[in-house]
């Protein structure tokens, strides 16, 4: 049995690094997992964090995580499950981390096109007024707007320049903006104030929304997440004791431990995709 499961996991993560090993060839979906896991990163704000070193750190918690499961509680299903979660644990770092930075950031965006307007409608040009956030814009894009600003000094180039912000940011919004002064700067338009406005409105509308509606759901989805942790809290009590170490060493236990992790998995995922609100794609990446 110990054998099996080992193989088990070393299956599993010999399938999860296998995007990385062996990455597909074909031109269309060519890095699809790197680049999709990249812009993660990028989405919370670790764009700097390298590929490898992220998913060596994924694997090196999942062994000490079941490592020390197998040390204290001698039950391999469960030193297998703590395995799975360890490796898992950046994953889900990283997707919290994005969310609580989007959420943050909807508060932000407005007045990011506040300054726009303002520094517009002073006459400013387009690069110059884009470039005068490194200093006038919210604290949290000010490091990325001043990138901008040193791209566009060392290139000339605002289309360059606007690509390497929009993958900084690395937010919906921003695309959006950013693709309207894009567009602004390249074909031209008196209208582009009443554009921004009408956005900056729009942006706070929907952030008065989405705030009203989470702060309804959250104790519903507390409620969801306890009900999925309550099991494996009273397991890990019945696993402190011997008798019910040796039960569940058994095939029938392996059973009990791996199908209430398929549940729990599935019942979390459900509860997650019902309970969570619909987030704008990057349509302009």
């Amino acid at each position: 049995m110990t054998l099996a499961l080992g193989g088990m996991l070393g299956a599993g993560f010999l399938l999860l690094a296998a995007p990385f090993l062996w990455p597909r060839t074909g031109d269309k979906d060519r890095s699809r997992t790197p680049g999709r896991l990249r812009a993660s990163l990028a989405q919370a704000g670790l764009g700097s964090l390298p590929l490898p070193a992220f998913v060596a750190l994924s694997v090196v918690l999942g062994l000490a995580v079941s490592a020390l499961s197998q040390a204290i509680l001698g039950i391999a299903a469960l030193s297998l499950v703590a395995a799975l979660v360890g490796l898992g644990l950046p994953t889900l770092m990283v997707a919290w981390r994005t969310r609580a930075r989007r959420r943050a950031n909807r508060a932000v965006w407005p007045d990011v096109v506040d300054h726009l307007v303002s520094a517009v409608r002073s006459g400013l040009a387009l690069p110059d007024s884009v470039g005068s956030l490194a200093g006038a814009g919210p604290l949290s894009t000010r490091p990325a707007f001043a990138e901008f600003a040193r791209e566009y000094q060392a290139t000339g180039n605002f289309g360059v320049a606007v690509d390497g912000l929009k993958a900084s940011l690395a937010d919906p919004v921003a695309d959006r903006i950013l693709e309207t002064l894009r567009m602004a700067r390249e074909v031209g338009g008196s209208d582009l104030t009443v554009v921004l406005r009408s956005l900056a409105a729009w942006l706070r509308q929907d952030a008065a929304i989405r705030s009203e509606v989470e702060a309804r759901q959250s104790w519903i989805v507390n409620a969801a997440r306890l009900g999925v942790a309550a099991p494996w809290i009273v397991l890990l009590l019945l696993a402190s004791r011997p008798e019910a170490a040796v039960a569940y060493n058994t095939p029938a236990g392996v059973v009990v431990i791996v199908g209430g992790l398929g549940v729990s998995a599935v019942a979390y995922r459900l509860m997650v995709a019902l309970g969570r609100l619909p987030e704008e794609r990057r349509w302009f990446r």
